[in-house]
């Protein structure tokens, strides 16, 4: 079975699935995708989407506000604990670090970005992170604000190797997402055939980054499996291996008590 750990539940296009959400999730449950990941980006929405976690046992959560995310004021600690513990969620995030526009001054970037990292350490969840034109940045808050033994996870990782490494022996997974497929991805695949398998989750991050041979569509869950089946081709092991390892690896981080044939305890 897999496990799709960072996608956008309340932001799938449902054209194809008559405007549905759990006709989404049934296509990708009907595929072997089995537990679900989704990402709050501002702490207004997760309110709707731990409606979401209610009506489906195995969509779990996370609360954030991505570094992008144009908002009022700057999210407090206080806030975001307040938010995690209302809706249930297992991991805070996104959050990060985004460079690679300029739509949020960095510097606001950079203090939301350690209200998230001190009240996930408060919590004592994972933080999911976002980063993109900002390793060093990155690297040096979770150094600096991060519980190694609770950690995280680098989502939708596009970076080099050696970043990697240096996240990994700070306490953090490292998830890919479609982009590993993508003919222009291959560095991103050379990443892929050299880290740990125990240290590796996959995603869609839908509805963005389909992966091939969906590229410029809508993406969805369900296409979890392109990803994790472009990374047992690089590796040399099978889907199986893929799938089991990365499952496991995601219950280690999020949720370590709950067997796969539980329901939904966050809930």
């Amino acid at each position: 079975m897999f496990v799709d750990s960072h996608c956008h539940l309340d932001r799938l296009d449902l054209t194809l699935h008559d405007g549905r959400l759990s006709a989404a999730l049934d296509a990708a449950r009907a595929r072997g995708v089995h537990r679900f990941l989704s990402i709050a980006t501002t702490l207004e929405s997760a309110s709707a989407m731990a409606e979401i976690t209610r009506d489906h046992d195995d969509v779990l959560m996370s609360v954030g506000v991505h570094p992008l995310a144009e908002v009022p004021e700057a999210p407090s600690v206080e806030a975001i604990v307040e938010c995690a513990e209302r809706c249930g969620a297992v991991a805070i995030g996104e959050t990060g670090l985004d460079f690679h526009y300029d739509s949020v001054p960095r510097e606001v970037q950079r203090q939301r970005f350690i209200a998230h990292l001190q009240a996930a350490r408060s919590l004592e969840l994972p933080v999911v992170i976002h980063t993109r034109d900002a390793r060093e940045e990155t690297l040096a808050l979770v150094r600096e604000h991060t519980d190694p033994s609770v950690g995280g996870v680098l989502h939708c990782f596009t970076e080099d190797l050696d970043m990697a490494r240096e996240a990994i022996r700070l306490g953090l997974y490292v998830s890919l997402a479609g982009i590993v497929t993508f003919a222009s991805a291959k560095a991103l695949r050379d990443v892929a055939r050299q880290l740990p398998l125990d240290r590796l989750l996959i995603e869609t991050d839908s509805p963005f980054l389909a992966p091939v041979p969906y590229r410029g569509q809508a993406n969805e869950p369900q296409y979890v499996v392109e990803v994790a089946e472009c990374i047992a081709e690089v590796r040399g092991i099978t889907v199986d291996e893929v799938a089991m390892q990365t499952r496991a690896n995601f219950y280690r981080l999020f949720a370590a008590s709950v067997s796969d044939a539980a329901p939904n305890p966050f809930v």
